[in-house]
């Protein structure tokens, strides 16, 4: 390579660094100052996380058949008694079913570790729980943490939810009864942080889970840092492996991740049901950054809802999409009331069947007898610098309940079989310089 071309090679690189930084907004999309916590992407070193506790020098085995909870549990409560520390998974596969992790202890899984989780559902112990917006009693995930804060999952390892024959038992009931709900076949998820605040999860691979994926609920300040999170579409579907589920949490930074699993990628959840909005145990996402991630197949890379009541100051930006069903899904549950506002998505490239979904959701649809329909909304939802090949452009028909005000979308570059879009849905919509097809519209 000649001078020049290094020189020009560095400038480059320069540019497009000055380029990113410049179009990292330093405020969210309402206007309000984002934190400094947020640009903090520093990892925590295994070190940091106190004394250490490997298994195998507790009782655990390398014996990857043997179901190993009760060891690997008594190793968790002994580090908690201890005052706290880090239980580390070591090289192997280790097979367990649900671990509950105490104040002050954290989990590191070592490279060429796998935690393995049972493909036994009476491993995990039916308890109070949350799924799908609601409270109830239902089992737990392979790694729990409630009331855990500071609690972290770090490691170049693997935590894999085995989840084959939970899928092949779904696809049974479906074929038997296409009506069935998710939660009529056990399955366990991978990770479940309930009530815990200064959460971090770096570096580990989530795969394979028999539902959800992970799941955060009622947490503030999580940190999730170049995870890989994968789930099949194929050959055996794994149905409802959302990669990453925010319910009722504040403060959230999802960075560096690559995400492909057989549903939504990230999920913001909340609550359902006509009166989700008074319930106590239901509320708000607010405050979610979602940057410089990979998404391949997924149902969407971004979606509010099915369950959810208020979604505020969302960002996505900087990110791939490779190939999503959608790139920002808004799914609008006529059952329930919501409101999804201060949405951003920015520096999006790749491709994704459609850029844009807002339909009703009526996938098990019940209003509980009340009489009047709540109404939903949908307000400051900004596009911009996109460039995106797509089957859709804008698959946008909101129902009679649905209100959508303040689009905005701005340079766009398109390329799409189906270029049509309906301004007159959206009150308040703004097209600046948007591309479609090599044509500008407005």
């Amino acid at each position: 390579m000649t001078r020049f071309s290094l020189l020009f090679l560095y400038l480059f690189c320069v540019s497009l660094a000055a380029f990113s930084q410049v179009n990292k907004s330093a405020n969210f999309p309402d206007g309000t100052k984002i934190p400094g916590w947020f640009s903090d992407s520093s990892k925590i070193s295994l070190e940091a996380l106190g004394k250490q506790f490997m298994i195998t020098k507790h009782g655990a085995t390398t014996d990857s058949t043997v179901v190993q909870t009760a060891v690997i549990q008594k190793v968790i409560d002994l580090a908690h008694q201890q005052g706290g520390g880090v239980i580390v998974i070591p090289k192997g596969t280790f097979l367990s079913g649900a671990l509950f992790f105490k104040p002050k202890t954290h989990l590191y899984i070592s490279e060429g570790a796998v935690l393995k989780g049972s493909d036994k559902i009476t491993d995990y112990p039916i308890m109070p729980s949350r799924m799908e917006g609601q409270s109830l009693d239902y089992f737990p995930a392979l790694v729990n943490a409630y009331g855990v804060n500071g609690f972290t999952i770090s490691g170049k390892g693997t935590i894999d939810g085995n989840g084959l024959n939970y899928w092949k038992a779904f696809w049974q009931r479906r074929k038997e009864n296409p009506n069935c709900t998710n939660l009529e076949v056990s399955r366990p998820r991978l990770v479940f942080i309930w009530k815990s605040n200064d959460v971090q999860v770096q570096d580990v691979r989530l795969q394979n889970s028999g539902f959800w994926t992970s799941h955060y609920y009622q947490c503030n300040n999580i940190k999730i840092l170049n995870v890989r999170i994968t789930a099949p579409h194929e050959p055996v579907k794994a149905p409802s492996t959302d990669a990453i589920d925010l319910d009722v949490c504040n403060n959230v930074l999802i960075k560096g991740c690559y995400l492909a699993v057989n549903d939504d990628a990230i999920a913001l959840k909340g609550g359902k049901g006509p009166y989700a909005d008074t319930e106590q145990g239901n509320g708000a996402n607010t405050n979610v950054i979602i940057e410089d991630c990979d998404f391949g197949f997924c149902h969407a890379a971004l979606t509010c809802g099915s369950e959810a009541i208020h979604n505020k100051n969302i960002v996505m930006r900087n990110c791939h999409i490779t190939n999503a069903m959608r790139v920002l899904w808004l799914k609008m549950r006529p059952d329930t009331p919501q409101k999804y506002e201060f949405v951003s998505v920015e520096n999006i490239d790749g491709y994704a069947y459609s850029l844009i979904y807002v339909k009703p959701w009526k996938q098990f649809f019940d209003l509980k007898g009340r009489k009047d329909v709540p109404l939903s909304y949908c307000d400051n939802i900004s596009l911009k610098n996109i460039n995106l090949k797509c089957e859709v452009f804008f698959d946008v028909e909101p129902g009679e309940f649905d209100k959508l005000s303040r689009f905005s979308f701005e340079n766009l570059n398109i390329t799409t079989k189906n270029a049509t879009y309906n301004k007159s849905v959206v009150q308040d919509f703004k097209l600046m310089n948007v591309k479609v097809n090599g044509k500008m519209i407005e």
